[in-house]
C-alpha cells in the first residue's frame, strides 16, 4: 500500500493532500478514487485511509483508522557517522533509515578524508533528508529520521545521549555485553575509511563512550555502520 509522510497530526475524518504527495498519487502513480492509502504523522501515528476524489494535484481521502506505527523500534539510536568519501554517506543513510535508525548526525573527524565547507553542507543536508524520507516511505517507517548538522567528533561524543557507543577497528567489548542492559537510547559512533584516532577514543572513553567491536575483520566505512546498527536492534529485540 502506497506510504506517506504529513506535516501535521490529523484531526478530522477527511483530509487532503497537496503538493509533492498530490502530485506523486496523482500523476506519478495514477492512483483513482476508491484506492487505499497509508499516512503518516510526525508523531508516528498511522492513518489508514481511502481516495475519495483526485483533481489536478489535490486528493480528498477518507480517515478509515488510527494506530502508532509497529514499524518503530523500541529503542532511539542515533548514528554520528564521520564523513566517507564519495557519495558513501547515500548509501549509509539509505540502508540506515531501513534498519531502524532514529536520527543521522554526520561528523568530521581527525581522519576524514571528505571535509566539505558550510556552502557544499547546505546542499548536501537536504539531498541527505530526502534520501531518507525516500527509504522511510520505502520500508514502511512511521517516521521520517532526521538528517542533523555537521559537527566536529568532540561535538558529537558531548551532545550524545543515552548508550554512547564507538565501534573501533582495533578492539573492544562485545556488543551483546554492551547492550545487556537494553538500553532505551543509543549515540552510534562509527569512523570514516581510517578510522577513529587514539586520541579520539581516549577522549569518547573519558566522557562516557565504550570502545566496542563488530569482530577481527576491517569493515567498510559504509559496511560497519550497517552492520552495526543490525545487531543493535537485533541485540534490543527490535528485529523480531
Amino acid at each position: 500500500m502506497p506510504h506517506f509522510f504529513v506535516d501535521e497530526e490529523i484531526v478530522t475524518s477527511e483530509y487532503f493532500l497537496g503538493g509533492e504527495n498530490g502530485k506523486h498519487i496523482a500523476k506519478s502513480l495514477r492512483m483513482k478514487a476508491g484506492e487505499s492509502l497509508t499516512l503518516c504523522s510526525p508523531s508516528g501515528t498511522v492513518y489508514e485511509s481511502v481516495i475519495e476524489n483526485i483533481s489536478d494535484n489535490d486528493v480528498a481521502v477518507k480517515i478509515l483508522s488510527q494506530c502508532k506505527s509497529e514499524a518503530e523500534p523500541g529503542v532511539k539510536v542515533t548514528l554520528y557517522q564521520a564523513l566517507p568519501k564519495g557519495d558513501k554517506m547515500e548509501l549509509i543513510i539509505q540502508k540506515a533509515v531501513e534498519i531502524g535508525v532514529t536520527e543521522i548526525v554526520p561528523v568530521i573527524s581527525s581522519r576524514c578524508i571528505s571535509r566539505p565547507d558550510k556552502k557544499s553542507l547546505s546542499k548536501k543536508i537536504p539531498r541527505w533528508q530526502k534520501i531518507a524520507k525516500q527509504a522511510a516511505m520505502q520500508s514502511g517507517r512511521g517516521i521520517v529520521p532526521m538528517v542533523r548538522d555537521c559537527i566536529s567528533f568532540k561535538e558529537g561524543i558531548l551532545s550524545g545521549a543515552g548508550k554512547k557507543i564507538i565501534f573501533y577497528e582495533l578492539g573492544g567489548e562485545g556488543l551483546g555485553d554492551v547492550l545487556k542492559e537494553k538500553p532505551k537510547e543509543i549515540s552510534v559512533f562509527i569512523g570514516s575509511e581510517g578510522g577513529f584516532s587514539t586520541e579520539e577514543i581516549t577522549f569518547a572513553q573519558e566522557n562516557g563512550g565504550v570502545r566496542a567491536t563488530l569482530g577481527k575483520r576491517i569493515l567498510r566505512a559504509e559496511t560497519a555502520p550497517l552492520v552495526a546498527l543490525t545487531l543493535i536492534m537485533y541485540e534490543t529485540g527490535n528485529m523480531e
